[in-house]
């Protein structure tokens, strides 16, 4: 069954087991985040010791959701050379590593025999998927959810696939 998503806090508090989540845009268009891309686009780098600076409501989820055992992974399907967004990402995944999230780069010209769906997903538990739509601009659309095995089941063999040949966020440079 499709159908909208509840709110991430909702989605991350029912989860169990995993949470994965498969980035495969250069450039995501988000009203929240354009303050810090600006920022970063000025030359501001966080600092890690500074954690006032960088910590957001985002990293509570994600340090709570790993904290009752939840193992969370975020790979990203990266065009190389990157895009300038793709480097204000990097800059700053090391806040999102230590909330406790595992993160992984693919190239995107390494991806090519890997079967993905069409758009950026979450799934839960491997039975509950979450895709985002996204204009070609990067704005978001919205979202939808679907609880199909056969989609579950493709969304888990297609991060599998990206997550075992991508790089570690410590050993990936740009």
């Amino acid at each position: 069954m499709w159908r909208t998503a509840p709110p991430f806090s909702e989605l991350l508090a029912g989860c169990r087991r995993s949470a994965l989540h498969l980035e495969m845009r250069d450039h995501y268009d988000d009203p929240d985040e354009a303050p810090r891309v600006a920022a970063w686009e000025s030359g501001f780098r966080p600092d890690p010791a500074d954690r006032s600076s960088w910590w957001r409501p985002w990293l509570d989820m994600v340090s709570e959701t790993v904290a009752r055992g939840v193992e969370i992974r975020r790979a990203r399907i990266v065009s190389e050379p990157v895009s300038r967004y793709t480097r204000y990402l990097y800059d700053g995944t090391f806040a999102n590593i230590l909330a406790g999230e595992q993160i992984r780069w693919l190239p995107r010209k390494k991806a090519s025999a890997i079967a993905l769906p069409g758009n950026d997903f979450w799934l839960f538990d491997e039975t509950l998927v979450r895709f985002g739509y996204f204009s070609g601009e990067g704005a978001y659309l919205g979202d939808e959810m679907t609880d199909q095995p056969d989609v579950a089941q493709l969304c888990t063999a297609a991060f599998e696939a990206v997550w075992n040949v991508a790089t570690p966020h410590d050993d990936y440079r740009i």
